[in-house]
């Protein structure tokens, strides 16, 4: 019996066929390599009552979840982990849970911005000739990775702007962003990287908040219904 249960634990942990999935890939790429504390999300539900999995809701309790599938529950946020065991065992039961990074403290932060005024923004620093870190886009949503902040040294960065849109939203300490890849997950869960990390790199480079907040404050001003606070 004790070879039987060993030969099906080893079927479950054995990589597929190519290399180990995508999403646990990345997860070990981010823990391990970038040193990166990550967890997995919750995920969809199962579509049901005549739903398409793209209409399935978040398996969170909450039935108007404004994230769908893309945020942490169970574990949660403060789980987050650069250990490899662990994130093996996650991925290894839920293959296609949804990557998550816990911002803030020795890991990126981050600022998002809804998806058109995201394209201008980056455009503008672009044009700036400004060096930028990893982009993740959703279909709703771009966000840039920066270098950590304190919620202070936010404030007072925010505090000098004579407007800061409410579509602007800021992930630091205790907060937490979608990675890609997405696979298996629903609606405004699915993310790819508009700006990718370097293949290979040791860990991926990130500018200051300060060198890019007032582009996408002025972005997120211009752009005709910049989106809402709720809007991911």
């Amino acid at each position: 019996m004790r070879e039987i249960l060993g030969r099906r634990l080893q079927r479950l942990r054995r990589p597929r066929r190519g290399g180990p999935p995508v999403l646990l890939d990345a997860a070990l790429t981010c823990a391990t390599l970038w040193r990166w504390p990550v967890l997995p999300g919750v995920g969809p539900a199962a579509p049901s009552g005549g739903r398409t999995a793209a209409e399935a809701r978040c398996a969170c309790p909450d039935p108007d979840c404004v994230v769908p599938g893309a945020h942490p529950f169970d574990p949660g946020l403060l789980a987050a982990t650069t250990d490899a065991r662990m994130v093996r065992w996650w991925w290894t039961n839920r293959p296609a849970a949804p990557l998550i990074l816990a911002t803030g403290g020795s890991a990126p932060c981050a600022v998002s911005l809804p998806a058109a005024a995201g394209a201008r923004a980056l455009a503008r620093l672009d044009e700036q000739g400004l060096r930028l870190g990893p982009v993740v886009a959703t279909p709703t949503r771009m966000s840039l990775l920066v270098a950590p902040y304190s919620l202070e040294r936010l404030g007072e960065l925010l505090h000098a702007k004579d407007r800061v849109p409410a579509s602007l939203r800021f992930h630091g300490e205790g907060g937490y962003l979608l990675l890609p890849p997405a696979a298996g997950t629903a609606g405004a869960a699915q993310a790819r990287w508009e700006r990718a990390p370097l293949p290979g790199s040791a860990r991926p480079w990130l500018p200051d908040v300060e060198a890019v907040v007032d582009a996408l404050v002025e972005a997120s001003t211009a752009t005709p219904g910049g989106g809402s606070r709720l809007a991911y």
